[in-house]
């Protein structure tokens, strides 16, 4: 609902260009079964079979934005991201993913520590460093491209090997322990041919170079709370589940719409 109503405000007040930013979350789930992932094509999200709803909710948004591109008139254009990470983005609390969350650990953890990974710790996927995916939005919008593109880099990893690049920074050895929790499909990357087709460019930033600036920052982070007192384990991750409340208050909030 949000992505629709946006589109239509921005075709209301005659917005010129409209970026939409779609997910890799939208991809036909039976292609992501196998650690060792070819790369998604573009055309794999169809037949549709995503994940989940929230796959959904953005094929449909990019067809919204594909059918306002056609019919009015409104320059759209979409990327889907891949895994976006780097420094000043959520690193605790539950919301932050596996490169925030990972190098919250290194950074906090003594040699000998035991850090856990959630499942068997082989997943794969890719991840996009910021200021490529920044650099990858500005290209298309200004592209001749009006159809949803891959933005994310090629570089597979699994689980353990990126929790490992994050503790070789600072050469610290720990145990990492799998437990049961939130693993998400086996195996997801980026194929960027059409990228390269259309733009002539790809994401070039390695993920050991975006990821130690990510630590360094997230180290930062660490350090300026526990000056201030801080007594947080960040060595621990948090699952977050639905909270119904939210729902149950949306009834409450359009009965006041009504009479406001």
């Amino acid at each position: 609902m949000v992505s629709s109503k946006v589109l239509e405000a921005a075709r209301r007040n005659k917005c010129k260009r409209y970026f939409y930013s779609s997910s890799a979350c939208c991809y036909n789930e039976k292609k992501q079964l196998d650690t060792d992932n070819p790369g998604l094509k573009e055309s794999d999200a169809w037949p549709a079979w995503p994940q989940d709803t929230y796959g959904f909710e953005k094929l449909y948004a990019e067809e919204m934005a594909m059918i306002y591109g056609r019919d009015f008139d409104i320059v759209t254009r979409m990327c889907r991201f891949h895994n976006i990470y780097g420094p000043y983005g959520t690193w605790k609390g539950g919301r932050e993913k596996a490169p925030a969350a990972f190098c919250r650990k290194a950074a906090a953890c003594k040699d000998g520590d035991v850090l856990d990974i959630w499942g068997d710790g082989n997943q794969t996927r890719s991840f996009c460093y910021i200021d490529d995916c920044v650099e990858g939005i500005v290209k298309t919008m200004h592209s001749d491209y009006d159809k949803p593109i891959n933005l994310g880099s090629d570089e597979m990893i699994d689980m353990n090997g990126l929790l490992n690049l994050a503790l070789s920074f600072e050469g610290k050895k720990a145990q990492l322990k799998h437990i049961p929790g939130p693993e998400g499909v086996r195996g997801r990357n980026s194929d960027n041919t059409l990228i390269k087709q259309v733009l002539g460019w790809t994401p070039p930033t390695e993920l050991r170079v975006g990821l130690k600036k990510t630590y360094n920052w997230i180290k930062a982070q660490i350090e300026r709370e526990r000056a201030a007192g801080s007594t947080t384990d960040y060595l621990k991750s948090t699952i977050v589940k639905q909270d119904a409340s939210v729902l149950d208050n949306i009834g409450g909030f359009l009965d006041d719409q009504k009479t406001n």
